[in-house]
């Protein structure tokens, strides 16, 4: 399982919010049991529609052309935050947690730097941005769903 909290965190160095938002539709469905943990608000009622919501607004702002690197500070932090998160959320029915959270920010690092080389280097070779955009869409959403999955 801290396999895949470091693979999660990378993923959300994709996309800061999928790997949450599944995440916390998992939690809320009962794949993942995190009631009784700090990260028990993942399974709250509203969390996986708000976080959802969230997602689906950072899947539609990527592609606009005033969106931010995701390497400047606040866009790079949210997505080690989330992989964090993610990757402690994974680890933590093994009771791993802390170790999770640290595999998952590692991953968010990696996600985050090789994801932004791989896009730069897909537009290039389109010869534009947005088949790149959403060509990493579908891996991070695919993927987080594919890690996640292993709790069903």
């Amino acid at each position: 399982m801290l396999f895949l909290a470091l693979l999660i965190g990378i993923v959300a160095g994709l996309r800061a919010l999928t790997p949450l938002a599944i995440i916390s539709w998992a939690a809320h469905v009962g794949w993942l049991k995190l009631h009784g943990t700090w990260l028990a608000f993942l399974a709250a009622p509203i969390t996986p529609y708000l976080v959802s919501a969230l997602a689906l607004g950072e899947l539609l702002t990527d592609k606009l052309p005033t969106t931010p690197s995701r390497k400047v500070p606040v866009a790079f932090g949210t997505r080690i935050l989330s992989g964090a998160l993610c990757g402690a959320a994974l680890a933590g029915p093994t009771g791993a947690s802390f170790l999770g959270l640290i595999l998952g920010a590692m991953g968010a690092v990696i996600g985050t730097l090789g994801g932004a080389a791989i896009r730069t280097r897909l537009a290039q070779a389109f010869g534009k941005d947005i088949p790149a955009a959403f060509l990493e869409d579908a891996i991070a959403v695919g993927g987080a769903i594919l890690i996640v999955s292993r709790f069903a």
